[in-house]
């Protein structure tokens, strides 16, 4: 395991366990975060670890035309009930997106280092948000970090039922108009598969970043 100094440099992906940690250590600076981004790799670890950076050996993305938008998600789309906005209240979504609740989850990995580390990703303007209002009221949304091609979704929440995938879908069709290569899903859960996302081989992946 490649335990990091202050240098700004991470191994060759290959490095990474079979579980797909890269490194240990290091800090959450945006040119580290930013140098872990440009080459497939990101930052996952609970309060009381080391950072962990990690490169999976799948990961789960979506290609925008594989989005599935079921019949009652186009029914709740349709009568505009909800309003998406786009990086209006990035600390407003990644605090709930530390604090909501989830099921089978005892807790978060978005520790406060993460947050604050995060909102100078985005004041520098490469961590954005999605927004979804109900009645003017935050109802849910998600944040990442957007590196010209491709988004590298971090982390959603709901305070309503469907408000994160309206803020999934939303982002898919503007990421898709503005000719991105795909959206970054990381790892594989059972939401994330239901709006047509899907697991590629890493080298699959950093062939499109590279790419891109």
């Amino acid at each position: 395991m490649y335990y990091l100094s202050r240098e700004l440099f991470f191994p060759p992906v290959s490095y990474a366990s079979p579980e797909g940690i890269i490194a240990i250590g290091g800090d959450l600076s945006p040119e580290r975060l930013m140098l872990a981004y440009s080459n497939g790799i990101f930052p996952w670890f609970e309060d009381d670890e080391p950072i962990l950076w990690w490169s999976p050996p799948e990961r789960m993305v979506l290609f925008f035309c594989d989005l599935k938008v079921s019949k009652s998600m186009r029914n709740i789309l349709n009568r505009n009930m909800f309003t998406v906005t786009f990086n209006t209240a990035f600390r407003d979504v990644i605090s709930n997106c530390r604090t909501v609740k989830r099921d089978g989850q005892p807790g978060t990995w978005i520790t406060p280092e993460m947050v604050n580390a995060y909102c100078k990703l985005n004041e520098l303007g490469y961590a954005k948000s999605v927004e979804v209002w109900y009645d003017g009221q935050l109802a849910g949304g998600l944040y990442g970090v957007d590196l010209g091609h491709i988004f590298c979704g971090e982390s959603m929440f709901s305070l309503m039922p469907n408000a994160s995938k309206v803020a999934f879908i939303a982002l898919a069709k503007k990421l898709e108009q503005e000719n991105y290569r795909l959206l970054d899903c990381q790892v594989h859960n059972d939401h994330l598969e239901s709006l047509g996302a899907s697991e590629i081989l890493r080298e699959d992946f950093l062939e499109v970043l590279r790419g891109a």
